[in-house]
């Protein structure tokens, strides 16, 4: 029952992340905001769902206890979803899913995006999937679905890193 309430809370937070994003993304779209490589955005979001319905479903399979690789699990995911509120709350209403440069869009430098780029992804992404798939103790969706999420993932930040260069000197 606890992986079913898990899944419920997970998929709560995801929802309510994907409706701020939908709200800042129709802002920046009025403001003359322009999506980027929509293609890997689409991917990531297939990639992602999957990710968690293999997780679920190998979890639900295993019928695992809740032990110390379960609580390691969601100790790693409630990090990952205090980091993507931080993350929300930085970037304010530049915040979206998807590849967005705003027609008067500021480079944000303070704090932790001074220090380490993208993280949303390296704090917020991966280890979200590695707690879910801990706490699901979902071993194969970890070992071979993880990297080929990584694939993905890298071709986005690769792709961002190209955008950013382009609109802001000295990224």
């Amino acid at each position: 029952m606890f992986l079913i309430y898990f899944l419920v809370i997970a998929a709560v937070l995801r929802i309510g992340s994907l409706i701020i994003s939908m709200r800042n993304e129709a802002r920046l779209r009025a403001g003359g905001g322009v999506e980027h490589h929509a293609g890997t955005t689409r991917l990531l979001a297939i990639a992602h769902v999957a990710f968690y319905v293999l997780a679920f479903v190998e979890g639900i399979s295993r019928h695992p206890a809740l032990d110390w690789v379960s609580l390691t699990g969601l100790v790693i995911y409630a990090g990952a979803m205090l980091a993507l509120v931080w993350v929300i709350c930085q970037l304010g209403q530049l915040w979206t899913v998807k590849l967005m440069i705003a027609k008067d869009h500021e480079l944000v430098t303070g704090s932790l995006f001074a220090r380490l780029r993208h993280p949303n992804y390296f704090l917020n992404i991966i280890p979200e999937l590695l707690g879910f798939a801990l706490v699901m103790h979902a071993w194969s969706t970890l070992v071979i679905g993880l990297p080929l999420y990584a694939i993905i993932l890298r071709r986005r930040i690769s792709q961002e890193e190209r955008i950013m260069r382009a609109h802001f000197a000295g990224y």
